[in-house]
């Protein structure tokens, strides 16, 4: 597994560039149960693998087994005990939350390093946060494109209307699509210069 800062290295890292375990995935899939074990797994784009062990010692605690290495040093095995805090929710129910090994903050995911700890410790920012507003725009025209099944990239041009979409709806998506279409464009102004022309 790799350690901290083993991600881009121009600027604050990123939640995308670690692994992260999220207690309420685990607790979807039913693997909370007291005295139970169960191992998460990873690959790479380059194919390396990761993994690790978990422990459920009981609803309140649990501990991860891995082992990790920096700079092609020898793997170290580490386990990290990981508290559990259950919240109730206000139509009834309860919400899980791991407790950050460092810090003890309430999150929902943990990220790897030599510990697992939360985004906070680990200094990471979300990826929407390094986004310029032409980045931001595009993501949003992207996801309206994709909601109206055309290709992503507004130089695809328009498709037409999803066949069992009502009418009202495709109106609503093509005006939020219109709106950041000008967004990027006036983006696409600022960052090449306003002799630009559309």
């Amino acid at each position: 597994m790799g350690g901290y800062g083993s991600g881009r290295h121009n600027g604050k890292s990123t939640t995308s560039d670690m692994l992260a375990i999220d207690v309420r995935k685990w607790k979807r899939d039913g693997l909370i149960v007291a005295n139970s074990y169960f191992s998460c797994h990873w690959t790479y784009t380059s194919g390396s693998r990761a993994s690790i062990n978990v422990k459920v010692e009981n609803t309140s605690s649990l501990t991860l087994s891995y082992k990790t290495r920096s700079n092609g040093s020898e793997w170290k095995d580490q386990k990290t005990h990981v508290p559990i805090y259950w919240t109730p929710c206000n139509f009834g129910g309860e919400r899980i939350w791991f407790a950050c090994p460092r810090c003890f903050k309430r999150v929902a995911k943990l990220y790897s390093g030599t510990l697992f700890l939360c985004r906070h410790c680990y200094q990471l920012a979300y990826d929407s946060q390094h986004e310029t507003n032409l980045d931001r725009a595009s993501r949003r025209a992207d996801k309206t494109r994709k909601r109206l099944g055309w290709k992503a990239g507004i130089l695809n041009g328009n498709g037409n209307k999803p066949k069992l979409m009502r009418w009202k709806t495709y109106a609503k998506l093509m005006k939020i699509h219109e709106k950041d279409l000008r967004r990027v464009m006036i983006g696409f102004r600022e960052k090449f210069g306003q002799h630009l022309d559309f």
